[in-house]
């Protein structure tokens, strides 16, 4: 991948279209999948640990339920069972995993249309320095 387009991936979303293309963007997807929900996932911009997504575009069901799409990016990252994976809706709440998609979409989505993601790591049982002079 060219250096340019590294630099664009990191990008957020937002910074890479304007407010009026998003709109017709989500108008469009919304006509063509009355039933499907619009997702931006991104990674945090300070994660180091978990790698990013091949895409940032999520089509999902209303009836789906924050920890089922929890369970599907955990298996699109291929994250192991000791990775943690935290859901950020809006860049300021973690929600309630049992909510629906559809809820969450009504309560946070943006101006634009688009319900916003952001997905992050933290190191839970110390620093990896620590962890490996720990005896096994």
């Amino acid at each position: 991948m060219a250096p340019f387009e590294k630099s664009m991936e990191m990008m957020p979303f937002k910074q890479r279209k304007c407010l009026a293309t998003r709109k017709d963007e989500v108008c469009s997807i919304r006509s063509k999948f009355p039933n499907k929900l619009p997702v931006i996932v991104e990674r945090y911009i300070r994660e180091k640990t978990l790698p990013l997504l091949d895409k940032t575009k999520f089509l999902v069901p209303f009836e789906l339920t924050l920890g089922q799409f929890l369970c599907l990016l955990r298996n699109k990252i291929a994250l192991d069972s000791s990775q943690t994976l935290f859901l950020l809706v809006a860049e300021k709440s973690m929600s309630c995993m049992s909510s629906s998609m559809g809820d969450i979409y009504s309560h946070h989505r943006d101006a634009d249309g688009f319900l916003y993601i952001t997905y992050a790591s933290q190191e839970v049982f110390g620093a990896p320095q620590l962890a490996a002079r720990l005896p096994g």
